[in-house]
């Protein structure tokens, strides 16, 4: 949930060398809406011809009022420098979520 990348937060992942970006289906009128509502501090990527979504294999079948509908699973995915995978994180739950993702990022720039 982007609401707990708060401004403090977002100013460790910097510190530790990362760009955050949000990406959605929705297109950018609506991103900008959304990110003025919660006063995002980072930036969104609209998706919407589900490009990226699967290249990265984040859609998925659900099942939404008994009918199967294709959704999208809540995932983060820490990518190096060089534009390298190194670590992926699917169906996430909030609790915990950020400082787990902050921890693999300093263990990163550790090991670079």
């Amino acid at each position: 949930d982007p609401r707990h990348l708060t401004r403090k937060v977002l100013a460790e992942f910097v510190k530790a060398g990362a760009a955050i970006f949000g990406v959605s289906r929705d297109n950018m009128v609506s991103h900008e809406k959304f990110k003025t509502n919660l006063e995002l501090p980072f930036e969104l990527i609209a998706d919407t011809e589900e490009k990226l979504c699967h290249m990265f294999g984040v859609v998925k079948n659900k099942i939404m009022y008994g009918k199967k509908v294709k959704g999208i699973e809540r995932s983060t995915f820490l990518i190096d420098a060089d534009g390298v995978l190194r670590a992926e994180w699917r169906g996430i739950k909030v609790a915990g979520h950020v400082d787990e993702v902050l921890k693999a990022v300093k263990l990163l720039k550790k090991a670079v």
